[in-house]
């Protein structure tokens, strides 16, 4: 997907010009009258956008609330292979060891059959996940809100040998900061490939990104990773080349149930309070944990 740098609004999957004009207003008089500050808005070539709790674009708002297919391919089975960028990750806590156990443990699990309804192009959504491990790239990580050319980057610098139903989702050591978003997921191909990949802020201490699970043994960071990580994993495998699920609005089944919850899954070894997403067939029977399509298992 080329990158023309950050958009002025919200890409199309997520919100329309209304949509990031609320957006922008959130920030306060004060940012109105500067001008449009960029590095809040999600880059361009972004899609799956998790915004901020209480930001434009969460929730289910939609004309039409059920998805509709695009033409496009979905994922019948996917392999992960997560990066993560910065010098500071040589000190993880329990992030790389947890997002390794989310990876791991979340393949045919009732979560990830969530988003098997959906069929494609090339069949029906699959939900076998083959976890191939993780890179560390001690680097420093951009200290703004990257473009997804520069994210794309790091892929190629790291993955000399992708293949084609693989995500590799890029995790920073850098806060959020300014930005109105905590993480998305996009595409594009090395080497004729096709790829698709995702960005994750650091969120440690980050109420905007924070799953608020009260019960958990796990740190506030890994947990608030662990509910964004459930978000871009489930719109990649449903929506992997911008062109198949998503409804009338552009919202993806997750975007749809953005900071929603039905409870915790477990796998992997931890009991995680991961959002849920949208089903079609639970919108027509009225039913889901919000009684309005959003499902956690099945």
């Amino acid at each position: 997907m080329p990158d023309h740098g950050y958009s002025s609004r919200p890409v199309r999957r997520v919100a329309t010009i209304a949509a990031a004009a609320i957006l922008l207003l959130s920030f306060g008089a004060s940012a109105a009258s500067a001008g449009p500050d960029l590095e809040r808005l999600p880059p361009a070539g972004a899609a799956g956008i998790v915004h901020a709790r209480g930001l434009a674009g969460t929730g289910q708002a939609a004309a039409s609330p059920n998805m509709t297919w695009h033409g496009g391919p979905i994922i019948t089975s996917t392999v992960v292979k997560a990066i993560f960028w910065g010098s500071s990750w040589g000190s993880p806590g329990d992030k790389i060891s947890g997002i390794d156990a989310f990876y791991g443990g979340v393949g045919n699990t009732g979560y990830m059959r969530t988003n098997t309804e959906y069929t494609g192009s090339n069949g029906q959504v699959g939900s076998a996940v083959s976890y191939a491990g993780h890179v560390t790239d001690l680097s420093a990580a951009p200290r703004k809100a990257p473009r997804t050319s520069a994210v794309l980057a790091e892929v190629k610098k790291l993955i000399t040998n992708p293949v084609a139903n693989g995500y590799y989702p890029v995790y920073i050591d850098q806060p959020r900061g300014h930005a109105g978003y905590c993480a998305w997921h996009s595409w594009d191909s090395i080497n004729g490939v096709p790829v698709q990949f995702g960005f994750f802020f650091k969120l440690d201490g980050d109420s905007g990104c924070d799953p608020q699970n009260p019960s958990g043994t796990d740190s506030q960071g890994l947990e608030a990773l662990a509910n964004v990580t459930g978000h871009e994993l489930s719109e990649f495998v449903t929506d992997p080349r911008g062109n198949a699920w998503y409804d009338g609005s552009g919202a993806e089944n997750a975007d749809k149930c953005a900071w929603t919850f039905g409870g915790n899954v477990s796998f992997g070894g931890h009991s995680w309070k991961v959002q849920g997403n949208w089903s079609n067939a639970a919108y027509d029977a009225r039913s889901g944990y919000d009684g309005g399509g959003c499902i956690q298992t099945r």
